[in-house]
């Protein structure tokens, strides 16, 4: 809340810039001006306490981010004074409480205050934000949304857009929500809503494209360029968090890297490196523009430079390094870095991962000593932990299978001896000494139970019929009474299946006998006498490809001096041929000139047809 604290006029200008008589204005136009360390040695350097020095003591030290002294300045203020101003002080005191969930991880007090109206409903939101009570915060955010529209629409001067304009710092916050839900389509939409609207909040719209930018990541750049317009305009800087301001400069250096403006990109990261050098994230962004430029050797060695300075984040960089190494495909210089970190050696994720590394690269030795340490870090810390057992479960199935079954019996004799009930286990047992000591397998195949007290109690149909089951039993039809008699006393005699007649030729005689070697292939047959040749055959004469001949030039007896014979009806056009012998060398085909017109026409088709 910001107070209208007006100074009064014709005051006669003191020696001591601090008097009491002008502490408050001073001060408030320190604030104004966004001099808050000035503002706050004029509030502490003032010999009376006023209200009104209260009241901006609260506000300094929110801009501060000192909240706890914030939180108890506002506290002693609600508590001492009892005026018309009681509910804004409440909105306050909440918003303080909201600051602390969200910005520095405060589990909040209940601090009783009763949402009436939809400025407390709102900063309850965000404090829930803060607790990661996502539902809970979108509930009263559009418990928020409701009062403030019966509150605004009371006022008949206020328009829709006035109210939609005061709705928007609701809505950004519900935007939020669904982007940490996932919704990232429903929240870039009700962004560009807001976006729209043109609020006058400059951080408001900061944080809205700063979200935008995140959604959009290696996508989308141009958007992401506009976007980042908003986050420079000016007065930004004194609307939001130093973290608010830190992570949109982070988002800056990221769109670098995705735009390929590497010097950018190392500007922007140095420079958040120099103001927060304990920060991870400026690190990783140079490291990762250094491994866009395939300088993965230089991305390693700053990584595990920063690790050696800040022990405290050095199992995140080991992680990143590691990563890299696998990259490169030295899977076992990124084991050697995994197992450097001390703290994740135990962990069944971190044992997951470094054996599955070593089996591809077949160092079953250094597998089974990861499982090793593994199980006696829980023997020392957690003996009776489950994640203990599991371990040693696995690390002797992973010796059967590589053949190591002297260590795997030893894992699986702890097993049982830890729980000598476990059937599973002493199965384990058994099934490896089979493998090395049948005698001892015999032994103790004798603690098993017997099949009568392993039976279990299963309703097959029921199990034959669900929903998951391969195999379902058909239902048998529900029978009637005469039909129930007659299938019991035809029950033992066996039916007679119908031989199907087989079906005859079409021309099929009865009179006729068959043919007895009907059955057998035509060429075996004793009638068969062969194909007839054709009688084209025997015209083909010699001569050149595709010439023909008639029988009469063949026969060399028959000259064209020897007495013709009485011609045939129809035959004129031959005898006046064969009259003019044409040499077999000058002779064209039959059908050449037809074939020839055909291959014309086909040329001219394909030809109008590529046009």
């Amino acid at each position: 809340m910001l107070l209208n604290g007006n100074s009064s006029a014709g005051c006669q200008p003191l020696s001591c810039p601090c008097s009491d008589v002008i502490a408050f204005e001073k001060a408030y136009c320190e604030y104004r001006l966004n001099r808050i360390e000035s503002a706050l040695k004029t509030i502490q350097s003032a010999s009376q306490q006023t209200d009104k020095l209260k009241e901006l003591y609260g506000q300094v030290l929110y801009r501060l981010e000192r909240y706890d002294d914030c939180l108890a300045a506002y506290r002693d203020l609600i508590r001492n004074s009892q005026d018309e101003y009681e509910e804004e002080r409440k909105t306050n005191l909440s918003a303080v409480v909201a600051a602390q969930s969200t910005w520095e991880k405060v589990v909040p007090e209940d601090l009783g205050l009763r949402e009436a109206t939809y400025e407390l409903c709102y900063n309850s939101a965000c404090a829930l934000i803060g607790q990661g009570k996502l539902n809970e915060a979108m509930k009263k955010l559009q418990k928020a949304e409701e009062l403030c529209r019966q509150s605004l629409s009371e006022d008949s001067d206020v328009t829709e857009e006035d109210i939609e304009a005061e709705l928007a710092i609701i809505h950004g916050q519900m935007a939020y929500i669904m982007q940490l839900q996932g919704r990232t389509e429903d929240a870039l939409q009700l962004y560009n809503q807001i976006i729209k609207l043109k609020p006058t909040d400059v951080g408001l719209l900061a944080v809205i494209a700063n979200n935008i930018i995140t959604i959009n990541k290696d996508q989308n750049v141009f958007d992401s360029k506009k976007k980042v317009k908003l986050t420079n305009a000016e007065g930004v800087e004194h609307k939001l968090s130093k973290k608010q301001l830190q992570a949109i400069e982070f988002n800056k250096a990221l769109l670098a890297m995705y735009t390929n403006q590497a010097d950018q990109c190392r500007k922007l990261s140095a420079s958040l490196q120099s103001q927060s050098p304990e920060h991870l994230l400026p690190v990783l962004i140079q490291a990762a523009q250094l491994c866009r430029e395939k300088q993965h050797a230089k991305a390693v060695g700053l990584l595990q430079d920063f690790a050696d300075q800040h022990p405290a984040n050095a199992a995140e960089i080991k992680l990143t390094m590691a990563q890299l190494k696998i990259a490169q495909g030295s899977v076992t210089k990124a084991c050697m870095i995994l197992r450097s970190i001390e703290e994740l050696q135990h962990k069944p994720g971190m044992v997951s991962a470094l054996v599955t590394m070593y089996s591809h690269e077949e160092d079953i030795d250094s597998a089974i000593e990861v499982f090793t340490q593994a199980i006696q870090w829980y023997q020392q810390h957690q003996p009776k932990s489950p994640v203990h057992l599991s371990l040693i479960r696995e690390a002797a199935n992973f010796k059967l299978k590589h053949g190591r079954k002297k260590e795997a019996i030893s894992d699986l004799e702890e097993l049982w001896k830890q729980n000598p009930k476990d059937v599973h286990t002493l199965a384990q047992l058994i099934s490896a000494y089979s493998l090395v000591d049948p005698e001892k397998a015999k032994v103790l195949s004798k603690h098993l139970p017997s099949s009568d007290t392993m039976s279990l109690k299963v309703d097959v149909d029921a199990l034959e019929n669900s929903h998951g089951a391969t195999y379902v039993r058909k239902k048998a039809a529900k029978l009637t009474g005469e039909n129930q008699q007659k299938e019991q006393g035809q029950g033992e005699v066996k039916k007679k299946k119908k031989k199907k007649k087989g079906k005859l030729p079409k021309n099929y005689d009865p009179k006729v006998t068959p043919d007895p070697e009907r059955w057998l292939p035509m060429r075996e047959r004793s009638y068969y006498r062969g194909r007839k040749k054709g009688k084209k055959k025997d015209q083909v004469g010699k001569g050149t490809q595709g010439s023909t001949t008639t029988g009469s030039e063949l026969d060399a007896s028959r000259t064209a001096s020897s007495p013709p014979t009485s011609p045939r009806p129809g035959s004129g056009a031959a005898v006046s041929a064969a009259s003019n012998v044409i040499p077999p060398r000058h002779q064209k085909p039959a059908g050449a000139p037809a074939t020839k017109k055909k291959q014309q026409q086909k040329k001219k088709k394909g030809a109008k047809g590529g046009w």
